[in-house]
Formats: C-alpha cells, sequence, structure tokens
C-alpha cells in the first residue's frame, strides 16, 4: 500500500466538506486512458432502446432513440479506461444536456454492455438523493452476445474495503446490503465523515462489478466498475454541485484492499 503523506488530522464534524473540496485528485491512481478515436459503437439496451456513438481523439458523436431520446446527433467529451484487455469503461460527461452524464461498460469478447444515467435533480426533495440514477444491461452491435447478461448483485453484501485513489485519499466501504452501503473518509479532508447512503450493484462479468452510491447530504453520485479479480483496481467518475452550486463532473479510481466479509447465518438482508 502507498505510504501516506497528507495529514491525518481530523475534519471538524460540523463542517461538512462539498463535492469539490473531497473530489480534488481523487483520481491520482486512475488507471490511464485508453484510445478510441476512430471507433463506433452502436447498442441495444434491454427495454428497446438504442444509443450510437461514434469516438473521435476527444469527443464522442452519439444519438440515441428510447429511454433518453437525443433530439438528433450530440457531441460531447468522453474518457475511456480499458480496465481489463476486453473490457472498456466509457463516460461521457455530457455538456450538451445540463447536469447529466451517461457511463457505457461493454466487453469486446461477449458483446455484453451494460449503460448508466446519472442526472442532477431540478431541486432538493426531501428524503431523496439529489441525484438520480437508471441503468439497463444491453449489447452491442460487434457480434453475438454470449455469457451472463449483466445484471442487479447481491454478492459484495458483507464485503469491508479499503480504497486507495491517492497518497491523500484513502475510505472504507461496508456493503450493508442490496440497497446501502456505509462509509467513511479514513484519510482525507472529509477524515472521520462518514455515511450511509443508497447503492446499486450489478455484476458484469466474474469478478467484475459495477458499484454506484448516491449521497443525502451532498448532491453527488458516483458510478464506479470495481475489478475484484487479480487486479483489485477500480475506475469511477462522479457527477454533483460544488460549492458554488455548479454541475462538475470527475474522474476518480484507484486500489481496492479487501479487509474482511460477513456472511449471514439465516435471515439475510434486503
Amino acid at each position: 500500500m502507498t505510504t501516506p503523506d497528507a495529514s491525518t488530522a481530523a475534519a471538524d464534524p460540523n463542517e461538512w466538506r462539498t463535492y469539490d473540496e473531497f473530489a480534488a485528485g481523487i483520481d491520482t491512481f486512475r488507471l490511464p486512458n485508453s484510445d478510441l478515436d476512430g471507433r463506433a459503437l452502436r447498442l441495444t439496451l434491454d427495454d428497446g432502446s438504442g444509443l450510437e456513438l461514434t469516438f473521435g481523439a476527444e469527443t464522442v458523436r452519439w444519438s440515441a432513440t428510447g429511454a433518453f431520446v437525443t433530439d438528433g446527433e450530440l457531441e460531447d467529451p468522453y474518457d475511456a479506461v480499458r480496465v481489463r484487455d476486453d473490457v472498456v469503461f466509457v463516460n461521457l460527461p455530457i455538456e450538451s444536456r445540463e447536469r447529466e452524464a451517461l457511463t457505457v461498460v461493454f466487453s469486446e469478447t461477449t458483446h455484453r454492455a451494460l449503460v448508466a444515467r446519472s442526472v442532477i435533480g431540478e431541486e432538493d426533495v426531501e428524503g431523496e438523493p439529489r441525484v438520480g440514477q437508471t441503468f439497463w444491461s444491453a449489447v452491442t452491435d460487434a457480434g453475438e452476445a454470449s455469457g451472463e447478461v449483466p445484471g442487479p448483485s447481491r454478492d459484495l453484501i458483507g464485503m469491508r474495503n479499503l480504497y486507495r485513489y491517492s497518497p491523500h485519499h484513502l475510505y472504507e466501504h461496508v456493503y450493508i446490503s442490496s440497497q446501502r452501503y456505509a462509509w467513511q473518509c479514513v484519510q482525507g479532508v472529509q477524515r472521520g465523515h462518514g455515511d450511509m447512503d443508497m447503492s446499486t450493484v450489478w455484476k458484469f462479468a466474474d469478478g467484475l462489478y459495477l458499484f454506484c452510491f448516491r449521497e443525502f447530504r451532498i448532491a453527488v453520485a458516483s458510478v464506479w466498475l470495481h475489478d475484484l479479480g487479480y487486479q483489485l483496481r477500480t475506475t469511477g467518475v462522479f457527477l454533483g454541485i460544488t460549492g458554488e452550486g455548479e454541475a462538475e463532473h470527475s474522474r476518480a479510481g484507484g486500489h481496492i484492499y479487501p479487509i474482511g466479509t460477513v456472511r449471514y447465518p439465516d435471515v439475510q438482508p434486503v
């Protein structure tokens, strides 16, 4: 594990950090970006919606039908990370549609995919996270789909992991149920802060899990792809509102350190 060199002073419990404060530098240990320039991808979602992507060096031209239909073709920035030899994590921090992000994970061997859409709500609603998320499984047009269809998973329930995103970011996650996870900041500007928030876990492939959370106290949500196989790496993105009230997209990523697992003897969590 990387030797920490940041201050480990506890944060003021009465001063909750804003999204942009804790996210600064959280991509230090992220896997490198991958070049998709010249590639095109067509996806069919499980509800019949369609998504077409044509990648350039830094931007992607895209259009959609169905659930998040576009008015013609849009152009937005993107970033892509090859998380495994045959699996690519792509995020569109959308500028053409306000306060929205689209994340696609696809396999070049099984031709399976999943799509996550994150949208910041117009206003706060008591008892609900400000940023909402929707999920779909999908197939690509690159070949006949094979293997397990991506979908909701209970595999992480009971796991307790540490996540090292930078020399100054260390967080602990405990996966409580199919709907919630608990977190605490062990090192960083949020040190000592923690909460239990809404979460979603989908299995994409053996050892590869989409993990998403939606916070209550801060207007922020994230999309992560955890590789709990041999690599023990995670690649993610955030969408949230800064201290100045502006929407902001951030990249993230780092190392995973499993530190324990519990199993329930009879009645299981939801």
